[in-house]
């Protein structure tokens, strides 16, 4: 591997102090280290390096015309943080981003963000933990929140004039009880991978890379059903027993991803083109409440019958939704309060959904599971798509009997970038 001369080396020029490397940051049980970690001495380039053989298949390339993670194959595990903006110098915002863009490519490849230091008095470049591993399908995927453009009325970067209209704080729906410390962000790091390790690796390097342009505001970790133990990879389910995620565009089609998921000339600034909004809710499940519910009860829930996910009435799991039908007692098979029937609406909104459920051990406050879906979805517009769903969920989802919003956040996830160029360049030039 070549040397790497680019500005992330100047990161460990300046001595650092031990209160600093052991310096954390953490919300709700998940912890980033932000300062250096001497972990483990020296490795050598080799053994940070797997071979071409352990590796075919299992890079996901960072540059292109796209960021990964928003239509790649869903991985096995997401670490995704939300952050704000320390620097108030515009110059030193765009250093950040081309150093993640650097970092992140070599992340990617399953190599280190920079040459292991060979001067045992300072702190290696990368932290090491992710050594000797696969790049695991790693992606890592950047977006912009809205308090990037204007926050307390400042244009901070003298981006204001380039926010787009739909980049805005989600409204207020009814029945959410968000939490502060679970909301919002000015930039958000999503790295999924089908190893957590990879994953946490990859996100502490980041942020590291960060120290003194961004401080971590909040982060959630979350899984799905691997794909060893799910080897005909179906849809994978919630920690209510249902699948999650039947109703998706076909990400194969570019005529559906186009129409639903990126954004296209014409619809606002064109930095963002290419590019698409997410929407990420932190929804914590009452898996106990859930757990003394009988079947039926679930399954008119959700509109779907848990064994095989096919809407009630109905026999299979992908079959269009049959608004209309109705049982031998003259009620709709799939009842209107249902989960299902709300979010399908009249068919025309479509989502990509891509959540990950989560478990982050007890809520002292009641004694239960801290645990719940965090549900991540891209669009190209969300006024026209996320938020006309949620606001019929929110008003008579039968389903909001066992669930509680408790974070929301939304961001522009940047076009993809080619080599030489960097995330965000569309954006800051």
């Amino acid at each position: 591997m070549k040397k790497n001369t680019n500005s992330l080396d100047a990161l460990n020029e300046k001595k650092v102090s031990r209160r600093d490397i052991l310096k954390t940051a953490g919300i709700g049980g998940v912890g980033v280290i932000l300062g250096a970690s001497g972990l483990g001495g020296v490795l050598s380039i080799n053994e940070s390096k797997a071979s071409s053989h352990e590796t075919k298949g299992e890079i996901v390339p960072f540059y292109g015309k796209h960021q990964g993670g928003i239509t790649t194959n869903t991985q096995n595990h997401v670490y995704f943080v939300s952050l704000d903006i320390s620097t108030s110098k515009r110059t030193e915002l765009v250093k950040l981003f081309k150093d993640w863009t650097t970092a992140a490519a070599l992340l990617t490849e399953g190599k280190p963000v920079g040459e292991l230091e060979s001067n045992e008095f300072l702190p290696p470049k990368d932290t090491g933990e992710a050594a000797g591993l696969s790049p695991a399908n790693l992606t890592i995927t950047f977006g912009v929140g809205p308090s990037l453009f204007v926050k307390d009325n400042q244009d901070r970067f003298g981006l204001k004039h380039k926010q787009p209209k739909e980049l805005v704080d989600l409204p207020k729906f009814p029945l959410d009880a968000l939490d502060e410390s679970w909301t919002g962000g000015d930039l958000c790091i999503q790295a999924c991978a089908d190893d957590l390790q990879v994953a946490f690796h990859a996100v502490r390097n980041l942020i590291r890379i960060a120290r003194g342009k961004a401080t971590l505001r909040w982060a959630q970790t979350g899984f799905q059903r691997t794909k060893q133990s799910d080897p005909k990879n179906e849809t994978p389910r919630n920690l209510f027993g249902f699948k999650d995620g039947t109703v998706n565009p076909d990400v194969n089609s570019e005529n559906q991803l186009n129409n639903h998921v990126w954004v296209q000339p014409g619809d606002g600034p064109d930095w963002l083109v290419n590019g698409s909004y997410l929407v990420v809710r932190r929804i914590q499940m009452f898996i106990e409440v859930w757990d003394r519910t009988n079947l039926r009860e679930q399954e008119n829930t959700f509109g779907r019958y848990r064994e095989s996910g096919a809407p009630l009435g109905q026999k299979d799991e992908f079959e269009t939704l049959d608004l209309e039908k109705k049982n031998e007692q003259g009620q709709f098979s799939i009842p209107v309060d249902s989960h299902a029937r709300l979010s399908h609406g009249d068919g025309s909104e479509k989502i990509l959904r891509r959540a990950y459920s989560y478990s982050d051990g007890m809520d002292v406050k009641t004694g239960s599971f801290d645990a719940g879906l965090l549900f991540l979805c891209f669009q190209r517009a969300p006024s026209k798509q996320f938020i006309p769903i949620q606001n019929r969920l929110a008003k008579m989802d039968k389903l909001n009997e066992y669930i509680s919003h408790r974070g929301s956040a939304i961001f522009a996830c940047l076009p993809g970038t080619k080599q030489g160029g960097f995330i965000g360049e569309t954006l800051f030039n």
